[in-house]
């Protein structure tokens, strides 16, 4: 009775593990390759990809959560939202801290427990209702986005912090509440559409192997399909000349940009933008092929751990402590960036995935999890049990 729930989190853990390493390598290795603007294999397997899935399997946690297939309620499921928001909020702070390091990585994590927070009012939804919210979010949010970005640089100034969330930046919060819902890498306006897709993927029986299938099958089918629709709209269509005569499409590579990624680049002057798929471009084509790539690593993790949970050992160890194990690859990252020469690229990405794969099978061996979940989830405990413990 208590193999299928091990099973089913071994394989979620592997698909947070691939987010992971995909975060890395677009973090370490080129994007492009050197001297040109083709997209490199990294950027082609990972950009916008690996983030995503990270926010996907975030709104599966949520889910499992609060009671996953057995959707939870009435007190247990007030409870568990008290602990979701105090674990947001812990997952807040410790990238405001991360902010503060000298990076060049767009760090997630602020933005990640802003997500928590705007997402618990859905965790009471059952899952037709969520799979309603999610498909009108994934629809509508990049219009609303497309929209809102002239209005908010015509009235914040500047609109986009132009750097990680720290501290002090609260002083500005009108800059600050545009770049994390608006402007910035992580925009949660668009993103939530991720954590709304994974919570739908968590309230189904993710121990069936028909729950498990149509995960890999619709996930594959939804990934290329807007990818397909987008080459036709951007090609016979006509879409992309129409974005060549725009401001930030003359004056960017924008053809190169389109398989590697559109982030910085100011999708205004034209609603074709809407038809792009390109990796940070936040458009529904976009949130549908990475959401959809997502399912279909879900589901190919859930199947290949299925008979053999640890069949993926090196993927769902440092995937079940990805808060400690990410915050070390901003700080080895910040560490690197300071040493004269540079490091070669490939040969310190793999040092990171095969560390990261040591340390999260020591933890596991040990029976523990890494510290920062500890703190995370001691807190986000206390939340739920004490206020309980109280009423008693």
């Amino acid at each position: 009775m208590h193999t299928k729930p091990s099973r089913r989190l071994t394989g979620i853990d592997a698909a947070r593990g691939v987010a992971l390493f995909g975060m890395m390598s677009t973090h370490v290795l080129p994007l492009y390759t050197p001297g040109t603007t083709e997209a490199t294999w990294t950027a082609l397997l990972f950009s916008g990809r690996a983030s995503g899935l990270f926010a996907v399997v975030a709104g599966i946690g949520l889910a499992l959560l609060t009671g996953g297939h057995a959707q939870h309620r009435d007190r247990t499921l007030s409870a568990d939202r008290r602990g979701i928001a105090v674990r947001a909020l812990v997952i807040a702070l410790i990238g405001l801290v991360l902010g503060g390091v000298e990076t060049n990585i767009a760090i997630i994590l602020f933005h990640y427990g802003v997500l928590f927070l705007v997402a618990l009012p859905f965790t009471g939804l059952r899952v037709r209702a969520l799979a309603a919210w999610a498909a009108g979010w994934l629809l509508l949010a990049p219009v609303a986005a497309y929209l809102l970005r002239p209005v908010v640089a015509a009235t914040v100034d500047p609109p986009s912090l132009g750097a990680n969330p720290i501290f002090e930046h609260f002083l500005e919060p009108g800059t600050l509440a545009a770049d994390v819902f608006l402007t910035g890498y992580y925009p949660v306006l668009q993103w939530l559409g991720f954590l709304l897709v994974g919570m739908v993927i968590g309230r189904l029986d993710l121990s069936r192997l028909g729950t498990q299938l149509a995960l890999l099958g619709a996930g594959a089918a939804a990934a290329i399909g807007a990818k397909l629709l987008s080459a036709q709209l951007l090609g016979p269509g006509g879409g992309l000349a129409a974005l060549l005569q725009t401001p930030d499409g003359s004056r960017y590579p924008l053809e190169a940009m389109l398989d590697v990624g559109l982030a910085g680049v100011d999708q205004s002057g034209s609603w074709w933008w809407l038809a792009v798929s390109a990796p940070h471009s936040g458009t529904t084509l976009d949130l549908v092929h990475v959401a959809g790539s997502a399912a279909a690593v879900v589901g190919l993790c859930l199947l290949l751990t299925r008979r053999f949970p640890a069949a993926l050992l090196p993927l769902s160890a440092p995937g079940a402590m990805t808060l400690t194990l990410y915050s070390l690859h901003v700080c080895v990252m910040s560490w690197a960036d300071q040493l004269d020469p540079l490091p070669e690229p490939l040969q310190l990405f793999w040092l990171q995935v095969v560390g990261a794969v040591a340390i999260g099978i020591l933890f596991q061996r040990v029976g523990s999890r890494g510290p920062l979940e500890l703190i995370a989830s001691g807190a986000a405990t206390a939340a739920r049990d004490g206020h309980t413990d109280v009423r008693r």
